[in-house]
């Protein structure tokens, strides 16, 4: 069998093909995935979401695109019958905690019961399960955590997303379940927003903004996730495995960097407490992730929030 190679920062990674389902394509992180599967192994890739194709690999035999109700049990089971990966990546969720803690029902249905339709059907074809998680399991009362932690999420967000990893944990697959931390980075296809390409536009637009400097999180580049996740494929990996940056920063202290990288007014920027704000979703106040397992087990090396920042501005 042939085997290929794609450098990654301060590891090489060497996979061989195999079929691989991505839900989730059209997100940010599906998006990146997507791109780095094709561009560094010589996997078949799946790819689903909600509605059209937002990526064009058209001319790339190795990849296909289906829209797919994931939250629809009967459309999941023919779907991965009839497609067959040995993997599957379910990057699919309602990710927002404000309109999850409004909608629980539909929070609920994208977030749990189609985790549980997908992992029914892999069962039934005994493919790898691979499932990306939040740091909001956890009560933030405690962190930087580990994996061996006990979550206790604060909101509905992360009470779907405890019960979805309780769902993959108590099934018969081999699984492994990625959690990350506040991904940022540019959208490859598509304008969805994240807190540099908020604190950006903002800025440049000679917006005021309020900032909370109270909650802190290892903020994540969705590239460094996306390889973090192809080292678990790669490394067979099982286990819950915590991939996120290393840098301890609040929201405040990341539209302070994009300011000084990009030379933007921070007489803009008002410092703000989360009381500030009246939001249905109750925040932990500190999570981030002690990354060693991942470090140790998968290679995995994240790099610097000012390298992240040069990559994408």
């Amino acid at each position: 069998m042939v085997f290929e190679h794609g450098e990654c920062k301060n590891y090489v990674v060497y996979i061989y093909g195999m079929k691989i389902l991505v839900t989730g394509a059209n997100g940010l992180l599906g998006q990146h995935l997507t791109k780095m599967l094709l561009e560094t192994t010589d996997h078949v890739i799946v790819a689903t979401g909600r509605g059209n194709n937002r990526l064009s690999y058209a001319a790339n035999e190795r990849y296909n695109y289906y829209s797919l109700d994931i939250t629809d049990g009967m459309a999941v089971n023919e779907f991965l019958l009839h497609h067959q990966p040995g993997i599957i990546i379910h990057a699919a969720a309602m990710t927002q905690p404000d309109p999850c803690e409004l909608n629980p029902v539909e929070c609920w249905n994208i977030n749990v019961t189609a985790t549980r339709f997908l992992v029914s059907a892999a069962e039934m074809i005994q493919a790898k399960f691979i499932y990306v998680s939040t740091d909001f399991v956890f009560d933030g009362t405690a962190g930087p955590y580990k994996e061996t932690d006990t979550p206790n999420p604060v909101n509905y967000y992360g009470s779907s997303k405890l019960a979805a990893e309780k769902s993959v944990m108590e099934s018969t697959l081999s699984w492994a379940i990625v959690r990350t931390v506040l991904v940022y980075g540019n959208i490859l296809v598509g304008n969805r927003s994240n807190m540099v390409s908020w604190a950006k536009e903002n800025l440049e637009q000679h917006k005021p903004i309020k900032v909370v400097s109270d909650q802190w999180r290892t903020p994540t580049y969705v590239e460094d996730l996306a390889k973090g996740i192809l080292l678990v494929v790669e490394k067979n990996a099982t286990g819950i495995y915590h991939i996120s940056g290393e840098e301890g920063m609040s929201p405040f202290d990341m539209a302070t960097a994009v300011a000084d990288y990009l030379h933007l007014d921070k007489s803009l920027m008002t410092e703000v407490n989360a009381d500030t704000f009246t939001q249905p979703a109750q925040r932990p106040l500190k999570t981030g992730f002690v990354i060693d397992k991942a470090k140790q087990d998968l290679g995995y090396q994240p790099i610097s929030f000012k390298e992240a920042l040069q990559k994408m501005l």
